[in-house]
């Protein structure tokens, strides 16, 4: 991939950070204040709209032209070869309660997640970053990084719980070890670095923009990504269409989960 293109992509995650940052020592108290509805038709809180204004603001100010795909704006067309899909606060309700795991979420690709050449997460509150380009493996924290050989014997997982929840993730809660994070991005990328052995969301609820980066990331450390029925997953750049996730290490995994 063009190296302007990445730069481009590092900068528009580094304005993102900087924003939510300093606006957290001042106005920490308006994150969860509703603004609004979004592009893809749910409430857009004040941390997502000053996330999604700096990241295109950065944009704007290039001369490389990229098309984007943000939850609040929608599609749009810049005329550019490829397309930034951006998540600019992954993780909304962590961010605005003050829960330190949210993140920005930016992926480099033309039509559809298969063909997405870079992929960005960056935890906003910690600095760590996560990166991926396709076939030349994944990073976290400039350091390369590949999914365990083999789960760990007692299995630790992330399940989308709550009003969320279906019968399969129901039953994974009742096994093993289970957590709820919150940020699907970084959760995928916790599986990425073996710190979580799968992730799963049974119900068909999550948006490409959520998962775009942290599915090549994920599939580039060695891992898995595919829907509740153990297919392959692949979503078009549109806001209309949801999916299950199940992310996980390897094969056998993916089959335990969805049998």
């Amino acid at each position: 991939m063009d190296e302007d293109i990445k730069l481009l992509a590092h900068k528009t995650v580094d304005s993102v950070v900087r924003k939510i940052r300093r606006s957290t020592s001042t106005d920490f108290y308006k994150f969860g204040c509703n603004i609004g509805i979004g592009a893809d038709g749910t409430v857009t809180k004040y941390v997502d709209k000053i996330a999604e204004d700096a990241a295109l603001s950065r944009l704007e100010k290039s001369k490389l032209k990229v098309n984007v795909l943000s939850e609040e704006v929608g599609f749009l067309d810049r005329g550019g070869k490829y397309t930034f899909v951006l998540d600019p606060i992954d993780g909304t309700r962590n961010a605005y309660r003050g829960i330190p795991f949210y993140s920005v979420s930016l992926a480099v690709g033309k039509s559809k997640i298969s063909d997405i050449e870079y992929g960005i997460v960056k935890n906003i509150p910690t600095g760590d970053i996560f990166t991926a380009e396709r076939g030349f493996g994944a990073f976290f924290n400039k350091n390369k990084i590949g999914v365990p050989d083999m789960p760990d014997k007692e299995l630790l997982s992330s399940l989308a719980l709550g009003k969320n929840y279906d019968k399969v993730t129901l039953s994974l809660a009742k096994k093993d070890k289970v957590r709820s994070l919150g940020s699907s991005s970084l959760e995928m990328c916790m599986v990425a670095i073996g710190a979580l052995d799968f992730f799963v969301i049974g119900k068909e609820f999550i948006r490409v923009v959520d998962i775009a980066a942290s599915t090549l990331i994920l599939r580039e450390a060695g891992g898995l990504v595919t829907n509740i029925y153990g297919e392959e997953l692949d979503m078009p750049f549109s806001l209309d269409e949801r999916s299950s996730v199940v992310a996980a290490c390897n094969e056998d995994l993916v089959k335990k989960i969805i049998s």
